[in-house]
């Protein structure tokens, strides 16, 4: 699990220091730097993935020919002048983990499993609009293991209700890859329907066995009472059809099979999500933006119990969110013993008038919040004062 994450020069950032947990909830302001975080992992994993940050055999303080790809499958961040913080600074004090690039640079150390592994990048002044940025650093000590271990990246922009989607055998059945608009989940769940979920934490009462498509209607139920799904190859075709079924409970006719196009946003944008968190993995990595998208607030306070049920089954989720529900769920799971509290990190960004800072309320084990900051999902009190006023 990675345990902090450091961001020097990168984008809202001079200086960030981010303790991360099993659950941490990124909330804030639009444009407060949320994203940022995110984009910062998913950047050094897509290097990683292109071969970028693979050649470790480089000298000391030697420029290389690798280097972050800012744009790639995960993230497309632009150039390295729209990554650089526009007050840059020096870090001196990780010199010796990051290198010692000519400034300036941006740079970023990930703590995992009781090891420190930084990567620090030049900005050539000359080639403001290059997209990938070489890599200094002293020599190796080895690989982070999220470079390498289950990866799932889902954006705030995933995939609408349509009649098809993509089938992809590299993508979703050799490398688990749901896609950032989780466009390859429904092959995905094609594929896998009958694979068992082994982890107890994932079970719901509604399931008819373990098998993911069983667990996922499931837990899609909690979204839409009755609903079931169905995916299925286009026989002569590159692509596969989801469908809709809703036994009978919504006033539908229950042998008749609906078109997402038919049902409406919410239950098509939270599948890749139901499906990344019931096939995560104890080493996953899991990073999420806004997973409350579309959902009334009992879906939103439910997807949160997933989130929460996920994490206890070791895996790492870091998740953006603007939905109070969704912080009051990840409550809920710590009060009720599914989730401990030192599990749960919840990081508040907002603008100070010279940049963002971050403050942490902390999530006792009652499920409340040890302090309350203002402008901290608040608004609901403020509105009320007015109404009442």
């Amino acid at each position: 699990m990675i345990t902090q994450l450091t961001l020097v020069n990168f984008k809202a950032f001079r200086r960030l220091s981010l303790a991360l947990g099993p659950l941490t909830l990124l909330t804030g302001l639009n444009s407060s730097g949320k994203s940022s975080v995110l984009q910062a992992l998913g950047m050094i994993r897509q290097s990683y993935d292109a071969g970028g940050l693979r050649g470790m055999g480089i000298a000391y303080n030697e420029a290389s020919e690798d280097g972050f790809l800012l744009n790639g499958e995960l993230v497309e961040l632009g150039t390295a002048q729209d990554v650089l913080h526009e007050d840059f600074g020096a870090a001196d004090d990780l010199s010796h983990i990051v290198g010692r690039p000519a400034s300036p640079y941006v740079a970023f150390v990930v703590e995992q499993e009781g090891a420190r592994y930084g990567w620090g990048a030049a900005y050539d002044t000359s080639q403001p609009d290059q997209d990938l940025m070489p890599v200094w650093m002293p020599p190796p000590e080895g690989t982070a293991p999220f470079a390498y271990r289950p990866f799932q990246y889902l954006q705030a922009d995933r995939i609408t209700p349509a009649v098809t989607y993509p089938r992809s055998h590299q993508i979703a059945i050799a490398r688990g890859f749901l896609g950032v608009r989780g466009e390859h989940a429904v092959n995905y769940l094609r594929h896998h329907a009958e694979d068992v979920v082994d982890a107890d934490r994932l079970w719901h009462p509604r399931a008819t066995s373990p098998q993911l498509l069983d667990l996922t209607n499931a837990w899609m139920q909690e979204l839409c009472p009755g609903v079931n799904l169905q995916a299925s190859a286009i026989e002569g075709t590159d692509s596969v059809r989801l469908s809709y079924g809703f036994g009978g409970t919504a006033g539908i006719n229950a042998t008749r099979r609906r078109r997402p196009t038919n049902v409406g946003f919410g239950l098509t944008y939270a599948l890749p999500i139901v499906i990344a968190c019931l096939t995560a993995t104890p080493d996953s990595l899991i990073l999420l933006e806004n997973p409350e998208a579309h959902l009334h607030p009992k879906g939103q306070t439910r997807m949160a119990a997933l989130l929460a049920a996920t994490a206890a089954t070791g895996a790492q989720l870091i998740v953006e969110t603007h939905s109070d529900h969704v912080l009051n769920g990840v409550r809920i799971a710590v009060k009720q013993g599914r989730l401990q509290p030192e599990g749960a990190v919840v990081h508040y960004f907002r603008g100070n008038g010279a940049g963002a800072e971050v403050v942490s309320p902390r999530i006792d084990k009652d499920g409340m919040l040890a302090q309350w900051p203002q402008g901290f999902f608040d608004e609901w009190e403020n509105s009320l004062d007015q109404l009442l006023d």
